[in-house]
């Protein structure tokens, strides 16, 4: 798990800034985690890296973190990660990401799931100072139509990834198993 967490946290730095959510490596790491860790295991590190992050440790992009973070205009898209990773995670269990090509259709679905929290909360979401929501129009143009080419890139990375992933989790689980 703490491996996860750690991918997580630095993918979420891997930065370039946008207002009102920064544009992450977050979105690989949650693709990635997903497809090597399964269902379960992908869950407990993404709600792990949230939990830590709400609690104040600088998990979460430029190295931030607390409450006021998850609360705020980006709460949607981390919420949105761990469900991403759960759907990754579940394909995975059932063994699609032992095809790239499937996976990458499934990596979709899944980009869409944080597309959906994250704008969801975003058009929700009151700017400081404003006198109300952003509003469902706003929210497609600055927390989804800005993600949608970047995040095409880092699904592919992150598909090309898993055959390499699993050797290595293999390569460490006997390890694991021949240090006992």
């Amino acid at each position: 798990m703490g491996l996860a967490v750690g991918l997580m946290t630095i993918a979420s730095q891997v930065s370039i800034p946008w207002h009102p959510v920064p544009l992450t490596g977050g979105t690989f790491g949650a693709l990635l985690i997903g497809g090597l860790l399964g269902l379960r295991r992908a869950f407990t590190a993404l709600a792990i890296y949230l939990g830590i992050g709400a609690a104040g440790a600088g998990v979460f992009a430029d190295w931030s973190g607390g409450w006021d973070y998850v609360t705020g205009s980006t709460g949607g898209y981390l919420v949105g990660y761990v469900v991403c990773a759960c759907i990754v995670g579940w394909f995975a269990d059932r063994g699609a990401s032992r095809n790239v090509m499937t996976m990458v259709g499934v990596m979709v679905i899944a980009n869409a799931a944080i597309y959906a929290f994250g704008a969801s909360w975003l058009a929700n979401w009151t700017p400081p100072g404003a006198d109300a929501a952003l509003g469902w129009e706003q929210a497609y143009e600055l927390g989804i139509q800005p993600f949608v080419p970047g995040d095409v890139v880092k699904l592919f990375f992150a598909a090309a990834l898993l055959p390499g992933g699993w050797q290595l989790l293999r390569l460490i689980e006997r390890r694991r198993g021949a240090g006992r």
